[in-house]
């Protein structure tokens, strides 16, 4: 039998992922990455150890916790600290997956002997004939979670299997129900998972009051000034409600200027770019292009986006510049663009930089 270890968080994913895989013949080792504690000794959304341990025992596989608290700290909590103190939206999911589970669970393989890790995803692991790996938007839409996974290497994708890619959470769900697993009705986890209490900017303002900048201004697109803000951190663009401000119209956030700790508001048809920019871009089905290089695709601005159109070009440094058919609504720095062709594979990705309504800028 060929040995696999299945990272379970405590929900009823990676327990059904866990489940298949010994169904279809491998040795499981479930393993439980401990990635944040808070000083109460509560521990994060993605870490729940005692239903990861309960639904081991049921299954009849080992289950090992292992901590992962200080790369967790360095890759994903203290970047997406700075990334909000910067007027940027970061995706923390996406830089746990590289630096944090990925490199946990193929670290710990090694020491088990095993030949694979496997997550509870919705997505699929392909192997194209040009040799490189890329993963497969899932059977159904709405759960697909490739938008999350753009990053992992080549080495990492070619070590992951992801059995719940054909599956809906119906399905999983039914599954679980059916092997008796403890965890077969227990609900998703919507939110940051080390964010227990509050939200993100009260999170913030606790473990870092000195870096945060209080207080600005409100201003239009000209630089007038409408009013004050609680602080950057409060914001991000496309935003509505909660904006503190009342103006007699709508007024959404357009951007975050961070260096002068400015607010923009403005009306909805403002959010609309064609143009952007991305760095920290990972390729996954093709090389990366050559400056200058073009390359058709769909590309996705946030998780919950429908995918459009557009080119993506080469520049210098290694950055990516997109241009869409057509106007893309709040596409906003910090968040990621992930690129598809058109049978769902992911090409590749990148963090967006700079937003501009022009498709020549």
């Amino acid at each position: 039998m060929e040995k696999v270890v299945v990272g379970m968080s405590g929900g009823v994913d990676s327990a059904v992922a866990a489940y298949l895989l010994k169904k279809a013949g491998y040795d499981v080792v479930g393993v439980t990455l401990r990635t944040w504690q808070a000083d109460d000794g509560s521990e994060g959304r993605c870490c729940d150890i005692e239903d990861a341990r309960a639904a081991a025992a049921v299954l009849g596989i080992r289950h090992f916790s292992v901590n992962g608290t200080s790369d967790f700290q360095r890759h994903v909590v203290e970047p997406f600290t700075r990334a909000y103190l910067r007027g940027m939206t970061p995706n923390p999911c996406v830089e746990c997956n590289r630096y944090v589970k990925w490199e946990k669970l193929l670290y710990y393989a090694k020491v088990v002997g095993a030949n694979y890790v496997a997550t509870g995803h919705y997505a699929c692991v392909i192997r194209l004939p040009n040799g490189r790996y890329t993963v497969k938007t899932a059977a159904h839409a709405e759960k697909d979670q490739t938008y999350m996974l753009y990053k992992l290497t080549q080495e990492q994708l070619a070590a992951t299997l992801m059995p719940l890619g054909d599956l809906a959470k119906s399905e999983v769900r039914q599954i679980a129900r059916d092997a008796g697993l403890p965890v077969a009705s227990k609900p998703d986890s919507q939110e940051i998972c080390f964010v227990t209490n509050g939200d993100y900017a009260d999170y913030i303002e606790k473990t870092a009051p000195a870096a945060c900048p209080g207080e600005g201004l409100f201003v239009d697109e000209d630089g007038k000034v409408l009013g004050r803000h609680r602080g950057i951190i409060h914001y991000t663009v496309g935003q509505r409600k909660g904006l503190g401000i009342a103006l007699g119209r709508p007024a959404y956030v357009k951007e975050i200027r961070a260096d002068r700790n400015e607010v923009v508001l403005s009306d909805e048809p403002s959010l609309y770019s064609r143009a952007l920019l991305c760095g920290d871009v990972n390729f996954m089905s093709r090389p990366a292009p050559e400056e200058g290089e073009t390359v058709p695709c769909l590309a996705k601005v946030r998780y919950s986006h429908d995918g459009q159109p557009a080119v993506l070009t080469a520049v210098d440094g290694g950055r990516i510049r997109v241009v869409f058919e057509k106007p893309i609504r709040a596409a906003t720095p910090g968040q990621s663009a992930v690129f598809y062709d058109r049978e769902g594979l992911v090409i590749g990705g990148g963090v967006i930089t700079e937003v501009s309504p022009s498709p020549d800028r």
